[in-house]
């Protein structure tokens, strides 16, 4: 999670690495690092008095991955911003991705007694950090934007700090938990039997030549359940919304879950009333979106209406894995030249 990285894009646009050690993370309870490097782009000069854009990753996403390539033709989010940067259709702002990656997966970055302050970590590490080594953002100058699990954590980072964000962005946020998190419990199950139970999973799972649905449904509901509904009493430090022998489901511990949901936070008027708080809110999903993020989407949307949130709402067509695209439009609109 540490490492050094620097390439100028665009002739003007830098992009490097910024380390900070965390003391919000210190002894986590994953035993993850407090040493991360955390990916940055900005001008190479005149970056004093900027925005700052928060760009937070989906779950398995991590600060390598951000500045790899993954194909030799297709160009990675820091390129296509670099270039829409230069061609003036986004306004210039220092971005900054938080590693904020866990040996499970990801963090939702919100902070959790199973695995870490991560909320903290973000709002008291890394935007004070970020803005005082570079002299940017600031009240008024606070943009956040995230794809998936960040477009959750977007959504949720701006609920539960009113008035500290200006702007906010989801693409796909994970929201309607009743249904995109219930799609993948049965993958979850059978592969958490095929390895021989969750914890000869978790033992096998760094050695694993095969990576498939059934493996990333299975990583993905421990990691949500470590986030959701952490109990440090229990045999596996966690309590699961089904039961892996039987399969049925545990009402009580997914209801815990559903206190995370956007699509339930937003009833209550605090929440509610950090996304009045904001200049500009863009929310948007593909329309076969693989974990019926759409569909939550519509469901929200209805709340805004009624709850006079306002907001920008968009649907593409597509699913869920290639929409890198959405970056440059949300910015687009969220930061016009």
């Amino acid at each position: 999670m540490q490492f050094e990285y620097r390439r100028l894009i665009e002739k003007d646009y830098l992009l490097h690495t910024l380390d900070l050690e965390s003391k919000v993370l210190q002894n986590n309870p994953l035993g993850d690092p407090c040493l991360r490097s955390h990916p940055v782009l900005r001008p190479l000069e005149g970056y004093s008095g900027l925005p700052i854009v928060l760009m937070l990753s989906g779950y398995t996403s991590f600060n390598h991955k951000v500045v790899n390539k993954s194909s030799l033709w297709h160009p990675t989010v820091a390129e296509r911003l670099a270039r829409a940067l230069a061609r003036g259709d986004i306004a210039p702002a220092v971005f900054v991705w938080p590693s904020c990656e866990t040996k499970l997966g990801g963090s939702q970055y919100v902070n959790s007694i199973g695995s870490g302050q991560y909320e903290d970590y973000i709002m008291k590490e890394i935007i004070p950090c970020v803005e005082q080594r570079f002299d940017c953002g600031g009240e008024g100058k606070r943009f956040v934007v995230g794809k998936s699990s960040g477009g959750f954590g977007a959504l949720s980072l701006v609920m539960r700090n009113p008035g500290f964000f200006t702007g906010a962005a989801s693409h796909a946020g994970d929201m309607g938990f009743d249904m995109s998190h219930f799609r993948g419990f049965a993958d979850a199950l059978t592969c958490w039997l095929k390895y021989g139970g969750i914890q000869s999973f978790l033992e096998k799972l760094p050695t694993l030549t095969h990576f498939g649905a059934q493996e990333h449904a299975g990583i993905e509901a421990i990691a949500m359940a470590t986030i959701y509904s952490p109990n440090p009493s229990s045999e596996l430090g966690f309590d699961l919304p089904v039961d892996p022998d039987s399969g049925e489901i545990n009402h009580d511990v997914f209801s815990r879950w559903l206190e995370f949901d956007p699509l339930r936070m937003v009833d209550q008027e605090e929440y509610a009333n950090g996304l009045r708080q904001l200049s500009y809110l863009y929310l948007d999903a593909g329309e076969e979106d693989e974990f019926a993020l759409q569909w939550g989407l519509k469901r929200i949307s209805k709340k805004f209406a009624s709850l006079k949130i306002e907001a920008h709402i968009e649907y593409f067509p597509g699913g869920h894995f290639v929409m890198d695209d959405r970056w440059e439009r949300s910015l687009s609109l969220m930061l016009p030249c």
